[in-house]
């Protein structure tokens, strides 16, 4: 009798028993060696997707989960428990190789030889790093009586040598800082800002924010030890190795990947694993195959690589990478572009300009908005509930170590720090969903306008100071360069570029004649200062409207007039603004648009109908049904199922900053928004207007609460 996970493994492995190659899979192999394929890292593929005219490649990673494996030296199928169990071993012993590597050679001389690029003998080091690892000497072992293959020692050693690389940077930038250490940690000067700039690498263009973090960095350790650090190894320790495997340092020998014949989305993993968490000797090592379903996000023609496991509770995570083609962006040559200003409730604020052939600027629409108040608001109360469970954590703690050790407190102790990390793992998901969801909106937005290019204020160097304890919490907790990586990738593949401008006095002076605004409270509240409207003072001009919308318009003129000043950067290749030109900025205005004037005369000639106060009911824009059907009455429900009495609270449009919970006692029921209906439930957007509008199946509901 043949089970139904049996069943389901024996379309890959031809039975419960060992695994047998497939017809096609040879047929592939010998077309691939025919055709000069690349037959390594355990997957026939071509060295890099074709390219056509106008394409260039992207790399790009998807998650997924290991749901099962067999053991194919008994056949015997492995749970997920049992595959994170066995995989977890393996991690072990790799993490205890990477932190061995770590420790001996966490130093200036090593790494600044590693950084160099060459070895001892002045020859050129390999770009991989277990391979330039392995040329300058640098190698460990498995403990005392552990075997394990040579392709283990390779993961930690990759792992090493990336942590061991981007520790360069961190020495570069606490070694200009210290030799320019200023009288005043707390402020420098302006001649200690430009010496400090001039001591490091690419220090003209680095935010203030990162050298300030740097400073009281170094500001606390000479507190507490009363001198300065000497270096960075000394002010910061080996860093620690995380528990995963990644399986681009191997060959076949140790993992390979290959993708179905029949269904392009199924990828059968193959690696070898311990079946012990201390192997004596080979034998305790099989091969364990792993059947992957890739995401949709993941294109049939992609190259796949190998991928990275990572270890998530009691499951196993595949970190997949492919590279596929992709249309190539271009710095200039833009004439419609996306302008994209940052804000708080009102994440996003973007809209569409257009540079005509003349110089003139104008825009596309009236703009659109990303507006997240609903989901900030949660993220604000799970960060106060993260705050008070810490500081319940650190009370406890300091009663421990006080008094002899209590039981009690220690049970207490360990439910509350499970608890920090579930509400860490919350914050985290909301934070990457909504990174994800304004991002998506506004590259659809960039789509809907036909642009080429998206102009994106740097905002790396904003600091929140100076605007109350609970605004500058919730600036500095906005996920600006998540939305910002997340653009770039989803802009990338439709070939608009993104291209970061200055901020500077983009939402202080008028997009229309560039003078100087005043900012006020609210557009009925003209004397009240404030920031979200803006008046311009020039009597020429008067231009009126909210700050972030016109924003956004002179996010978009000033990239638009700077586009020939754009650079990439040759180690993110990120596109880039660096400098404000006068001559250049003083073209990036929108002139007013034309007033349109009616010929037809709309004098008043005699007096005004009354009208009633109560307000007309809304008409039905569906036939209602011949009689009524069960409680919902005659009213049509739009999208509700029909035999749905009334629509759940959580469906009400108008969610503010009050959002809360949903309610599990039936006694205590609140009126407004409720959580736990969707996502984005709480981000509502507003459509482009260049775009004709979608029907609105909800507008003839009447009140949906």
């Amino acid at each position: 009798m043949v089970t139904q996970s049996e069943s389901r493994w024996a379309g890959v492995h031809g039975g419960a028993g060992m695994p047998v190659r497939s017809s096609g899979c040879a047929d592939r192999a010998q077309r691939a060696r025919g055709a000069g394929l690349q037959q390594g890292r355990g997957l026939l593929v071509r060295r890099k997707p074709p390219l056509a005219p106008g394409e260039t490649t992207q790399t790009a990673c998807a998650r997924a989960l290991l749901r099962g494996g067999v053991d194919e030296l008994s056949g015997e199928l492995l749970s997920p428990g049992v595959l994170a169990m066995r995989v977890g071993w393996c991690a072990e012993l790799v993490s205890g190789i990477t932190q061995a590597l770590l420790a001996e050679h966490w130093n200036s001389a090593d790494v600044a030889q590693l950084a160099s690029g060459v070895d001892a003998g002045g020859q050129r080091l390999p770009s991989q790093a277990w391979m330039a690892l392995r040329r300058l000497g640098w190698t460990a072992g498995p403990p005392q009586g552990v075997r394990v293959s040579d392709r283990i020692v390779r993961m930690a050693q990759e792992q090493a040598g990336r942590l061991l690389r981007s520790a360069q940077w961190r020495a570069e930038l606490t070694a200009g800082v210290l030799t320019t250490w200023p009288a005043d940690a707390s402020k420098r000067t302006t001649e200690e800002w430009q010496q400090v700039r001039a001591a490091l690498p690419d220090g003209r263009h680095l935010p203030s924010s990162v050298i300030r973090a740097r400073t009281r960095q170094i500001a606390a350790y000479a507190q507490a030890t009363r001198r300065l650090p000497a270096d960075v190894f000394e002010l910061e320790g080996a860093p620690r190795a995380a528990r995963m495997l990644l399986l681009a340092a191997c060959d076949r020998q140790q993992a390979t990947l290959e993708r179905s014949d029949t269904d392009p989305r199924q990828v059968l993993l193959r690696l070898q694993l311990p079946t012990r968490a201390d192997p004596r000797a080979y034998a305790d090592w099989t091969w364990v195959a792993c059947p992957i379903t890739l995401p949709a996000i993941v294109p049939t023609s992609a190259v796949l690589h190998l991928p990275t496991l990572c270890l998530q509770g009691q499951s196993v995570r595949a970190e997949v990478a492919f590279t596929h083609a992709v249309p190539q962006t271009r710095r200039s040559g833009h004439t419609v572009a996306l302008g994209v200003d940052w804000g708080l409730n009102t994440l996003l604020s973007a809209g569409a300009a257009r540079l005509h052939p003349d110089g003139r600027i104008t825009t596309l629409g009236a703009g659109a908005r990303f507006h997240a108040a609903g989901v900030l608001a949660k993220q604000h109360r799970l960060r106060r509930l993260s705050e008070r469970l810490h500081a319940k954590t650190d009370q406890y703690q300091r009663l421990a170590d006080q008094d002899a050790p209590h039981t009690e407190l220690s049970g207490k102790h360990d439910v509350l720090r499970r608890e920090i990390g579930h509400v860490s793992a919350r914050r985290s998901h909301l934070n990457d969903a909504l990174a994800w969801a304004a991002a998506r909106w506004a590259v659809d937005q960039a789509i809907a306008a036909r642009a080429s290019v998206i102009y994106l204020e740097d905002l790396r160097s904003l600091e929140a100071t100076g605007m109350g304890r609970t605004l500058n919490t919730r600036l500095s907790q906005t996920v600006r360069g998540q939305i910002a990586d997340h653009i770039r990738h989803l802009a990338a593949q439709t070939g608009i570029a993104v291209v970061t401008v200055p901020a500077k006095n983009t939402s202080r002076h008028c997009p229309h004649c560039l003078c100087p605004l005043r900012h006020r409270k609210a557009p009925d509240r003209p004397t009240t200062p404030g920031w979200a409207w803006a008046l311009c003072p020039n009597p020429g001009c008067s231009w009126q409207g909210d700050r972030d919308q016109g924003a956004w318009r002179r996010i978009a003129a000033r990239g638009l007039a700077h586009q020939t000043k754009t650079v990439v950067d040759r180690g993110t290749g990120q596109m880039t603004i660096h400098n404000v030109v006068d001559t250049l900025e003083a073209r990036a205005v929108i002139p007013p648009a034309a007033a349109m004037t009616s010929r037809a005369d709309r004098s008043k000639t005699g007096p005004t109908r009354r009208r009633t106060t109560r307000p007309a009911p809304r008409r039905r824009g569906a036939p209602s049904p011949a009689r009524p059907v069960g409680r919902a009455g005659q009213r049509p429900e739009g999208h509700a199922p029909t035999g749905r009495d009334r629509l759940p609270r959580a469906a009400h449009r108008h969610q503010g900053v009050t959002t809360i919970s949903t309610p599990t006692r039936r006694r205590h029921r609140p009126r407004g928004a409720a959580l736990g209906a969707g996502f984005h439930l709480h981000a509502h957007t507003t459509p482009p207007r260049w775009a004709p509008p979608m029907p609105d199946a909800t507008t003839d509901m009447g009140s949906l609460s």
